[in-house]
């Protein structure tokens, strides 16, 4: 199964992303967004598309905005094309703001931006291990009911919906795929959420499930010892995030 890292200005997280991919049995390229500007239907050679993290353009103009105006000038067809024959979009940090941001998520109405990732309550960056539960969502790919520790590294971190009416929807038509919870599993707040994000919303998918965004970082606990207690871990072989990984790399093989 082939993947696809796209990387451009101010990405900082492909390196481990093509890693955590290629564990999980993935066959992975790396490649410059504007290697396919020009050529968006090479995208067809490719099962799964991941957007890492990193600071796209320096975050300037609001985080994954000039990376998500640039997918949707010239990638958003390919990629909706990629869904449609039964291939994964992925988003992590700054892929789920320019996944956000160009218009593929939440996907209710296509086109349509119907949501933003916006500043921490906090107005700082913040930079902390929190704990999220997969949902029962469109993406019954993923382990649902289980409980992740991933580290989360954002300034702008906030899920806000346009409006009420769009956040009920999100929530009817089960596209919430990751939630923050505390350490009991109950409703998080500050710092288990570390941005304020309505309903503790951590990560989204579409409505074929079949696209992907979260804000914390699999990629960055995919290995037993990434965690920061992983000399107390006992006979734990891996990260959490590898679990995610795995799942994703399944699903995209059809």
């Amino acid at each position: 199964m082939r993947a696809a890292v796209l990387r451009c200005a101010g990405t900082n997280c492909e390196r481990e992303t093509v890693v955590a991919l290629e564990r999980a049995g993935a066959r992975t390229d790396l490649l410059h967004v504007r290697q396919l500007y020009d050529a968006p239907a090479r995208l067809g050679e490719y099962r799964l598309v991941v957007f890492p993290g990193g600071f796209s353009h320096g975050d300037h103009i609001g985080a994954g905005r000039i990376q998500g105006l640039e997918t949707r000038l010239h990638l958003l067809d390919a990629l909706r094309s990629l869904v449609e024959r039964g291939g994964l979009v992925l988003g992590i940090c700054n892929g789920f703001q320019v996944l956000v941001k160009c218009g593929l998520l939440p996907g209710l109405r296509p086109g349509a931006i119907d949501a933003t990732l916006a500043a921490n309550d906090s107005g700082r960056y913040e930079d902390r291990w929190v704990r999220l539960r997969v949902e029962d969502s469109r993406a019954s790919w993923l382990p649902r009911g289980t409980i992740l520790e991933l580290p989360s590294a954002h300034g702008e971190g906030k899920f806000l919906a346009r409006d009420a009416r769009v956040l009920e929807e999100i929530e009817r038509e089960r596209l919430v795929a990751f939630r923050y919870v505390g350490p009991s599993g109950e409703a998080a707040t500050y710092p288990w959420n570390p941005s304020g994000s309505q309903g503790g919303i951590a990560g989204l998918c579409d409505p074929t499930g079949r696209i992907l965004g979260l804000m914390p970082h699999p990629d960055r606990n995919f290995l037993f010892h990434h965690a920061p207690d992983w000399t107390r871990g006992g006979e734990r072989r891996e990260g959490a995030g590898a679990e995610l990984f795995r799942a994703l790399v399944s699903a995209a093989q059809g």
